[in-house]
């Protein structure tokens, strides 16, 4: 990690010239956490296009977040955009960081994370956003499928607090309606463990949007790919009615 400080140390002048230049946007504002709610530690394990709009999101609440990839060196850019609540790490270093940790890969990549950081994400609260895609992902995304990705996700992740959660957006609306003026737009989770739908729900508000709780993780295939309200822009009385949920 020494070059990745080095790198970082001198991140504010390039990150300065970058901006005259209009190669990158200015960086975040972060606020001050809400009252009474304490500031976490997330680790996020991937940072594409979720990733990386959650990471944004989440720092302007107030919350600290280590971004990782397969190149985490890649991401120091993003890092010195979100300002110094946000770092860069490996998989494992943002495994071990988090008290929460969110999963934004590829659904394929879902075993080898939960076979190569089994004791880092042991007991901690996972939020998982993959969806599976047989043409990318294989014969265990056809399996996913079929018993729903709820049920698959939390036996690859063995012995985390799993939640499914921002599977059922797009990512351009994940980062342009966020804090949508009037009726938030409802994020759809699911989940076994009520103190991580508790942890889950209060990250999706902070993102932005109202979380809409489903049930446990063998519901969560009513807002898998291919469901009636897969990436429908909705508030939440409206997601309650299409999922027919009590109001």
């Amino acid at each position: 990690m020494k070059q990745f400080s080095f790198i970082r140390r001198l991140a504010p002048a390039w990150l300065l010239l970058a901006c005259l230049l209009g190669g990158l946007a200015p960086a975040v504002a972060v606020e001050p956490a809400p009252a009474g709610q304490q500031p976490l530690r997330i680790g996020i394990i991937g940072t594409g296009n979720i990733g990386g709009a959650l990471a944004t999101h989440w720092v302007q609440a107030g919350h600290e977040v280590m971004i990782s990839s397969r190149h985490p060196e890649q991401l120091e850019p993003l890092a010195a955009q979100l300002g110094p609540r946000a770092q860069v790490g490996t998989p494992a270093q943002a495994a071990r960081f988090g008290d929460v940790v969110l999963v934004s890969v590829p659904y394929g990549a879902l075993p080898q994370i939960g076979r190569d950081l089994r004791t880092e994400l042991a007991g901690k609260v996972v939020i998982d956003t993959g969806n599976p895609y047989p043409g990318r992902d294989g014969a265990m995304a056809e399996q996913a499928r079929r018993e729903g990705a709820g049920i698959a996700s939390q036996r690859y992740l063995p012995g985390t607090h799993l939640v499914r959660a921002f599977n059922a957006i797009s990512a351009g609306n994940l980062r342009s309606l966020a804090h949508r003026r009037g009726s938030l737009v409802a994020i759809p989770i699911a989940g076994d463990d009520a103190r991580a739908l508790q942890v889950a729900s209060q990250l999706v508000r902070d993102a932005g949007f109202e979380p809409v709780t489903v049930g446990g993780l063998a519901q969560a295939r009513r807002f898998d790919v291919g469901s009636p309200v897969y990436v429908q822009v909705m508030d939440a009385p409206q997601l309650r009615r299409a999922l027919g949920l009590q109001q």
